[in-house]
């Protein structure tokens, strides 16, 4: 069969496509932004791409239409292509029910959902199944290094793994893609409001969460976290599914105790199982990614993984790349990837990246690129979001509809505004010194900055040696 996707480089859609690839299908597909890594995995697995939209995308690579076109959740009428779709009369599907019907159906299902933490998250469980030799599969919104791919099918009877976004599904389908997955754990790892672009308040979220919750049988599994008063207001709506907590120490089924202010060390406790626990060495940092751990290794135990394992191979786990990812080193100045879209985010990575940073600087890039930050939704909460940097770079995106200047006035001079990438990657590189961090903060390619920035770091140390 041959399957066309449009809008295949976003990280879901293109993650599908490698699944489609799998099943044995013809995959070709367009995008108007091709970028890595995505991009990579798509050419290096045969999938045929197209740059832009347009009616001849529909039978650019066979002649022929093909048998079924999946159409990604940032499609909306009046694109070229879709209009030629429709036109066209061509069967079509959204990837949410594309993946429901034809992968997950009849596998067991464990759904990782919430504000953040979701893509690494999901990555710390497909890697505990896999280090317990159960060859899960997996579709995951990023690309997990341990893996080196965003999605494979896995064992036929594996669990698999889905990274359960709450956005809606289609132009045609405005329910959130999640309801499509019918898992039998989820995962409810956090909740507060985001995509202000399709959701008006928290309300409308916690209402697609508690839809997700309904699919979920009695015989599965709701791990929810604790000290989260929209996913308690969730179940509040119904739960017909035995729910196990996790949290601080003290709270709920699943219990986390730092050893580390930085989170390197933190034990674990399953108090309902006669008290097990153990203890977690790993390279990441952070209490939010040690939340992240815990929801993971209840996911996996509820899969059969016992604790200790769990604990152990956690210390071989690596984030997903543009997770507190490194780029690149010079002169002793490290570079840094990292996904944040959303105030929250920010404020966690910058805590967790401070105190694992012993001597040296922390400076934040951040580009606010997120549908919810360029609407300004949540701009009251950005200065807050850096207090842990000593410096932040803000870059103020053509088009964004309002202006950073007076939000950020306040930080002085531990902040400055760019409207011009050359010049920001100039100003970071020339405040950075030995010991320090660059930390990049988008959802997006933010014009190759980690790159120009590496370069330019390169071109300051050869500079300085002549």
């Amino acid at each position: 069969m041959h399957l066309h996707i449009i809008g295949i480089c976003g990280t879901f859609m293109g993650s599908l496509a490698l699944l489609a690839r799998e099943l044995g299908h013809r995959v070709s597909g367009s995008d108007a932004n091709v970028y890595p890594p995505m991009s990579t995995q798509l050419e290096n697995a045969g999938i045929a791409l197209q740059e832009g939209y347009g009616a001849g995308n529909l039978d650019a690579t066979t002649g022929a239409a093909p048998d079924l076109v999946i159409v990604g959740n940032a499609l909306s009428r009046g694109n070229p292509e879709v209009e030629a779709l429709l036109n066209r009369g061509l069967a079509y599907t959204s990837g949410a029910q594309w993946l429901g019907e034809h992968v997950l159906a009849g596998r067991k299902v464990i759904a990782v959902a919430g504000t953040h933490g979701k893509t690494t998250t999901a990555s710390m469980l497909a890697w505990l199944l896999e280090s317990a030799g159960q060859h899960p599969g997996f579709l995951i919104g990023g690309v997990p290094r341990n893996f080196g791919v965003s999605a494979r099918l896995g064992g036929e009877d594996a669990p698999f793994v889905v990274e359960a976004d709450e956005y809606d599904t289609a132009f045609f389908d405005k329910r959130s893609k999640f309801v499509h997955y019918r898992p039998t754990i989820a995962v409810l790892g956090n909740l507060e409001f985001d995509h202000a672009d399709i959701f008006p308040d928290l309300a409308a979220i916690e209402r697609q969460f508690h839809h997700l919750v309904r699919t979920v049988p009695g015989n599965g599994r709701l791990l929810v976290a604790g000290g989260q008063p929209a996913l308690e207001r969730v179940l509040e709506q119904g739960a017909w599914t035995p729910v196990e907590r996790f949290g601080k120490e003290g709270d709920g089924e699943w219990q986390l105790a730092l050893e580390h202010d930085d989170a390197s060390r933190f034990r674990v406790t399953h108090a309902v199982a006669n008290g097990d626990d153990a203890m977690v060495e790993w390279s990441l940092t952070g209490e939010y990614n040690g939340y992240n751990a815990l929801a993971a290794l209840a996911a996996a135990h509820a899969c059969g993984v016992d604790l200790a394992r769990g604990c152990a191979a956690l210390s071989r786990f690596e984030s997903p790349r543009r997770r507190q990812e490194v780029r690149g080193e010079v002169a002793g100045i490290q570079v840094i990837d990292d996904f944040a879209h959303h105030p929250t985010a920010i404020a966690a990575t910058l805590d967790g990246l401070r105190a694992a940073t012993a001597k040296g600087r922390l400076l934040a890039v951040i580009e606010p690129r997120s549908n919810t930050m360029r609407l300004g939704a949540l701009k009251a909460r950005l200065n807050k979001s850096v207090a842990s940097a000593d410096h932040a770079f803000w870059y103020q995106p053509p088009g964004l509809d309002w202006s950073l200047a007076s939000l950020i006035a306040p930080q002085g001079e531990r902040a400055s505004l760019h409207d011009d990438i050359d010049a920001l990657v100039a100003a970071a590189v020339g405040r950075a010194e030995a010991g320090d961090r660059i930390v990049v903060m988008s959802n997006g390619g933010f014009g190759g900055i980690h790159q120009r920035l590496l370069e330019a770091l390169e071109a300051a140390r050869a500079e300085r040696r002549a």
